[in-house]
This record gives structure tokens, C-alpha cells and sequence, in this order.
């Protein structure tokens, strides 16, 4: 008879509810952030700056607070829950093997986007090869799928300003508003003549 071995619990925790407007999915989660209990703890991680000075919240949280987000419409959750030093000690076959159940999960909570934070991550998961920033044309899971600049701190391709650029796309498309357009100059024209 075979024996059962139980799956172990995830070594950092989803932060997820029903309908928020983005869940953010890192690549895995580092020694630190597993060590902790905590998304994005590590003391170079970026995430957190890049999130408040995007927009999506009003002050920037500290890693102990991450549940805090929430509140602010956004989750978190992680593509693979095994942690590591650096995102690419994880194998593709990983990456592959936990495409189904992070699929699942997205349709359960049924958020209006995800946020993949990395491309090969992304490139991976959904087995596409070729793989752009920003909004990608296919849905993951329900979800409009984004592709976002990894914020770790080992991640010296992306200045901080970057991340923010990439970050506040992510924000102007989930904004229930569309930002007040200008107010033109008297006699001034906008937009195209009409039948052009």
C-alpha cells in the first residue's frame, strides 16, 4: 500500500481575497521573506517603495504589515512556494508544475488582474515564448495578465524609476476613473478633424 506523504504548507502564506483588483505573483519567495512570514522582506527588495511611489497605496508598508494591502485592493501570492537565495535556483519544471494550481487559484479569487513579477517566470508559466512588459494580450485564470519588472534588489536592470514606469501602467488600468484630460488653450484643437 502506498504511503501517503502530505504536502507541506506553503513556506510563506497567500495574501488573496475574493475580487481585488490585482494579485501580485512573485517568482518564489526569498530565505528571508519565508523566514519571516512576510512578502518582500528582504532588505534590498524594492516592492514595497515601488508600490506607494506607483500609487497603489497612499504610504509605503513595511513587510510586517503586508497584510495591510489588502485593504488597498491588491494581494499577494507566489508562482512557486519553494524559497530560495535567488529566483533562478528554481528549475523550469517548477515553474511548469505549479502553472495549473496557480491558474486554479486566480479563478477562484477572481481578481481583475495579475501582476507576474519577472518575464521568465511569466514565459514559463503561461509557455509563451516570446513575452513583452506590460499587459499581455491573453488572460491567465480569468484575470488580465500583466508582465512587471522582477523589484528584487538583485535586479539591477531596472532602476527604481523604472519599476514605478512599469508599475503606474498597472495602476492607470486598474483605476476606476480615467485621469481629467487637460483643458486646452482657447482656440486651440484636440484630437483629430472630424472624417480623418
Amino acid at each position: 500500500m502506498p504511503v501517503h506523504v502530505p504536502t507541506p504548507p506553503p513556506a510563506l502564506a497567500d495574501l488573496l481575497s475574493e475580487n481585488l483588483a490585482v494579485v501580485f505573483c512573485g517568482i518564489n519567495p526569498g530565505l528571508r521573506a519565508a523566514a519571516t512570514g512576510h512578502h518582500f522582506d528582504g532588505a534590498n527588495n524594492r516592492f514595497w517603495r515601488v508600490l506607494h511611489l506607483a500609487g497603489f497605496t497612499p504610504m509605503q508598508i513595511r513587510p510586517a504589515d503586508d497584510r495591510d494591502l489588502l485593504a488597498y485592493g491588491c494581494g499577494l501570492t507566489t508562482a512557486v512556494g519553494r524559497p530560495t537565495a535567488r529566483a533562478d535556483q528554481l528549475s523550469r519544471q517548477e515553474l511548469l508544475d505549479s502553472a495549473m494550481a496557480l491558474r486554479q487559484k486566480i479563478q477562484r479569487y477572481r481578481p481583475a488582474h495579475i501582476a507576474f513579477l519577472g518575464k521568465a517566470a511569466y514565459a514559463a508559466i503561461s509557455g509563451q515564448r516570446q513575452v513583452l512588459w506590460g499587459r499581455q494580450a491573453e488572460p491567465f485564470g480569468g484575470a488580465q495578465a500583466w508582465v512587471l519588472p522582477n523589484p528584487s534588489g538583485l535586479n539591477r536592470l531596472f532602476s527604481v524609476d523604472d519599476l514605478v514606469g512599469a508599475y503606474r501602467a498597472l495602476v492607470a488600468a486598474t483605476s476606476p476613473t480615467p485621469p481629467p484630460m487637460p483643458t486646452p488653450a482657447p482656440g486651440t484643437l484636440t484630437g483629430r478633424p472630424c472624417g480623418s
